[in-house]
């Protein structure tokens, strides 16, 4: 005998009637996100008030919450599958990829075990042999498909810990940090807080960071890196976040490989330069760090969340994050768990494995030149309005730019996000209030960049008019 939610819940499968309404909100959505204004409307952030409720003591009819969620959630959405979002480094998502996602929900597999998800299984298998082809990684490099580069990062310095501590017969499984040798952590001043975050984790401490200088683009000065050992790790980036700079990773990487140390690459958005044939200059000498961290829903444009962490001492990043249980099924082939912080977690690698089929090694190296050039333009258009200046050289897809003062910077990037015809977000580039324009949408062209850059010019003339009012 059925519960009366069983029976509203089978007849919601057989009549479909919901699936189809989410698919027709859906196509609603693609049909204008790419056109609407970027950031919501004030009105729209205002009605977000009707979620304000208590929870209902009965059920709800499912077409109603579609409703609710459609009428009232789908104008606050931040449009950044469109061309002109460039805040965060935040990627838009290609059509094939929210396509499968949305066959993979319905799937709604978790890939922990080959006994659970075989085709997630399959699935992680070929992509990891794939990215290490893409990224010229070492052959035997293994990959985790994780939330994003914040976990990524998290699990390629557990694995540096769990080796570095082993090698000098200390199980941190076993024996934890208490009276654990030190570890010596290196990395530059301008090291994404995410890295801080895992070293914090990890129980490594900020304090025990060993800070190296960087340059006027925020790259690690490889001559002042202090002498290396066995007991070092060192964290490099692929892509600062701000100018987009990359590190000298083959000066450093080969000195990092005669001392023993560790080398950790943060490359959240920049690895994918590896791929570009006219960019991968910017990558020489990754293949000889340890382990990678890199995220698939920024430059790769796939759907939230995709993050990847990539190792070659496979031993080192399965027994860092070890699992264990009598009722765990081990196959022969690959079960995902051993790979990751969490058993419980979606086949993100679906929609990853769509995604490069799809595009292929020439449809990638495309679209991500193609963000490149389209950060370049957006850099000499800005230079042609008096009053910008731009800080970094345009090596990838970052462009910081600023006005004459901190003021005006800052008023600029006010009028800019109210205008909503585009959206960037402000970072402090060394001591100096800046914008920071990053280009990471397949959807981004050449027409898109110069309505952007006209909302600038129109947001700092806003400045003058409003200086001269006062």
């Amino acid at each position: 005998m059925k519960t009366d939610i069983q029976n509203q819940m089978f007849k919601e499968v057989k009549d479909k009637t919901v699936f189809y309404r989410a698919q027709q909100y859906a196509f609603e959505y693609i049909d204008e996100v790419l056109n609407r204004n970027v950031f919501p409307s004030q009105e729209a952030l205002d009605n977000l008030s009707i979620f304000d409720e208590d929870l209902p003591s009965k059920s709800t009819n499912a077409e109603v919450v579609l409703s609710q969620l459609n009428a009232y959630g789908r104008p606050a959405t931040v449009a950044t599958l469109g061309g002109r979002y460039f805040g965060f480094v935040t990627g838009s998502a290609l059509p094939v990829g929210l396509a499968s996602k949305h066959l993979a929900t319905y799937w709604d597999q978790a890939p922990a075990m080959q006994v659970l998800s075989p085709i997630g299984s399959k699935l992680e298998t070929v992509v990891e042999k794939w990215l290490v082809d893409l990224f010229n990684l070492p052959k035997g490099t293994c990959a985790g498909f994780v939330s994003g580069t914040s976990s990524a990062n998290l699990c390629g310095l557990a694995a540096a810990r769990y080796r570095i501590l082993k090698r000098q017969n200390w199980d941190i499984n076993k024996q934890g940090l208490y009276n654990a040798p030190k570890i010596r952590i290196v990395t530059g001043k301008q090291a994404h807080s995410t890295v801080l975050k895992a070293i914090s984790i990890l129980g490594l401490g900020h304090d025990t960071i060993e800070w190296v200088e960087v340059d006027n683009q925020g790259r690690i000065r490889a001559n002042d890196i202090p002498e290396l050992d066995s007991n070092t790790i060192l964290i490099l980036q692929a892509g600062n976040v701000n100018s987009g700079a990359f590190d000298d990773f083959a000066t450093i990487c080969d000195k990092a490989q005669t001392a023993g140390a560790w080398v950790h690459i943060d490359g959240a958005f920049g690895l994918w330069a590896a791929t570009v044939s006219k960019l991968k200059h910017l990558t020489n000498g990754i293949e000889n760090a340890n382990s990678w961290a890199v995220d698939g829903h920024k430059t790769l444009n796939t759907p939230y969340d995709c993050g990847i962490v990539m190792c070659n001492d496979s031993e080192a990043l399965t027994a860092a994050l070890h699992m264990a249980g009598s009722y765990i099924v081990q196959s022969t082939q690959r079960d995902g768990m051993f790979y990751t912080p969490e058993m419980s977690r979606r086949a993100r690698v679906i929609e990853l494995w769509a995604i490069l089929k799809y595009l292929g090694k020439q449809g990638i190296d495309d679209m991500i030149l193609n963000m490149h050039k389209r950060a370049k333009q957006f850099a000499a258009e800005l230079k042609t309005i008096e009053g910008f200046t731009v800080e970094n050289d345009v090596v990838f897809n970052q462009v910081i730019v600023r006005g004459d003062t901190d003021a005006i910077t800052e008023s600029v990037l006010k009028n800019v996000q109210e205008l909503r015809t585009c959206w960037a977000g402000g970072s402090v580039w060394f001591t100096t209030k800046v914008i920071r324009v990053s280009v990471c949408s397949w959807a981004t062209t050449a027409e898109d960049i110069t309505r952007s850059v006209n909302s600038f010019e129109l947001a700092i003339k806003m400045c003058d008019l409003n200086s001269a009012n006062t």
